[in-house]
């Protein structure tokens, strides 16, 4: 794409900024005790507040209550034309690939079981070209506005990068040396794609400067002495802004797993095993299961922590499988 035609593009994208994204959104369900349930179980949150008669929904699961599912809302209800204008002139200008990149909630009121969800969405900003290792394209971001019985109840930024995935020259063959054992090893993790980077921030830092250790760190209320995962600034049983950390010993289950197989993306290798991991010390985290193809992972397997280079500079903690286990109704898809 030319500069000149590049700039014709930015001014068409920024003529979205203002429109909406959806209209009057309507949740697929009320807010329900059965979604808070599963929430509470997968984030391993033992936080009372969420269970018994006065229970209230977690925060974080503002999102949760717009959300369309697989099947999506019934007729497109609520998104708008404009949305879906902006999505297809830039998968037309071949900005085809997305990734999420961040988001941010604010909550205004506590949602209840039975509360009504409505919403509307606004596409807030549209970058100019932005070039990152990722490919070049553009970030959108929407914001979203929640409703709960037609009073206000919070708000959810939502920021895509839209993008042309960046291709990789690849080297002369008559520059390229045959590669064997350990080079050569060596050369297939560095001539594998980029994965996505992980959002370091001030919050979750000391994971990943433990991670460039082989240590995986778990944080430790200084308060009520829970221990917690993922990283937070506080913590959500005493609200203790106070904690030191824990080195987890490594060895674990699989509590839940899927097997990916879409979208497909350049830097993995589809089908692979995703599990939700229940460490020893009793915390949950999710990542990578290897050692077995992916058919055979079950809920309940034995695993034990590794660090695995995914390309040449990101280092991430997997889990091996230690034994197969017998088959577990109700296993991952």
């Amino acid at each position: 794409m030319s500069e000149e035609s590049g700039g014709d593009l930015d001014a068409r994208l920024k003529a979205y900024e203002g429109r909406a994204a959806a209209v009057a959104g309507v949740g697929k369900d009320p807010v329900n005790e059965p979604m808070i349930r599963h929430w509470c179980e997968a984030m391993g949150d033992r936080n009372p507040a969420y269970a018994g008669p006065d229970a209230i929904a977690p925060p974080t699961m503002l999102q949760a209550w717009t959300m369309g599912g697989l099947s999506g809302h019934s007729g497109h209800t609520g998104r708008s034309q404009a949305y879906d204008e902006l999505l297809g002139l830039l998968d037309g200008a071949g900005y085809t690939s997305v990734v999420a990149t961040d988001c941010e909630q604010e909550y205004l009121r506590p949602l209840r079981p039975g509360a009504e969800i409505t919403f509307d969405s606004v596409i807030e900003s549209v970058s100019a070209r932005k070039t990152t290792k990722l490919g070049t394209g553009y970030f959108v971001t929407t914001r979203m506005d929640v409703r709960a019985g037609g009073q206000p109840a919070g708000m959810h930024r939502f920021r895509i990068f839209k993008y042309a995935p960046a291709v990789r020259k690849p080297r002369a063959p008559e520059d390229a040396a045959p590669a064997t054992g350990a080079a050569a090893s060596e050369a297939s993790t560095v001539s594998r794609p980029r994965r996505p980077r992980p959002v370091v921030n001030r919050d979750n830092a000391g994971f990943w400067e433990g991670v460039a250790r082989h240590r995986l760190l778990i944080q430790r209320c200084d308060g009520c002495r829970t221990l917690r995962f993922p990283w937070l600034p506080g913590c959500n049983a005493c609200g203790s802004l106070e904690w030191d950390t824990v080195e987890a010993s490594g060895e674990g289950t699989v509590y839940s797993y899927v097997v990916m197989h879409h979208p497909p993306f350049p830097a993995f290798d589809p089908p692979h095993a995703v599990g939700l991991i229940e460490l020893d010390e009793g915390v949950r985290m999710i990542s990578n299961v290897v050692g077995v193809p992916h058919e055979e992972v079950r809920i309940g397997m034995p695993v034990r922590l590794e660090f695995e280079w995914a390309d040449e500079e990101l280092e991430l903690p997997v889990f091996r499988a230690v034994a197969a286990v017998a088959p577990v109704e109700g296993n991952g898809g």
